[in-house]
């Protein structure tokens, strides 16, 4: 018996990047180090401490930077804004609105982002 080896529609269709390469899940992770710390684990425990604190809040580093900077960015903009009234320029209260909401927003968010107690 002689197969087809020609594709078929269904099978020219490209499979989804998650199913193309190895997915190791948060929970998977937080199993596996909680179960490192018996006896015969050679995972420092260091190590297993940053790993566990990274895997329970990812990327908390680079969005409190980022969190930084759009503050940062908001804030400029509202003082530029409040120089050009206070200098007798026309300032949209749209735009005034605008960057006050998005200091409050980003300030939220930086807040929210903090260091808990005993989360050092």
């Amino acid at each position: 018996m002689e197969l087809n080896h020609r594709p078929t529609g269904y099978e020219t269709v490209a499979l989804p990047l998650s199913y193309t390469g190895i997915r190791i899940k948060l929970s998977s992770l937080n199993l596996f180090l909680s179960n490192s710390n018996k006896s015969g684990s050679n995972l420092d425990p260091n190590l297993r401490a940053r790993l566990l604190k990274e895997s329970k809040n990812p990327y908390r580093g680079l969005r409190r930077a980022v969190w930084i900077a759009l503050f940062g960015s908001a804030v400029l903009g509202f003082f530029i804004m409040l120089t050009n009234v206070i200098a007798g320029d026309k300032v949209s209260t749209n735009d005034l609105l605008i960057q006050t909401s998005a200091i409050f927003i980003l300030g939220f968010l930086l807040f929210k982002d903090r260091n808990k107690q005993g989360d050092d």
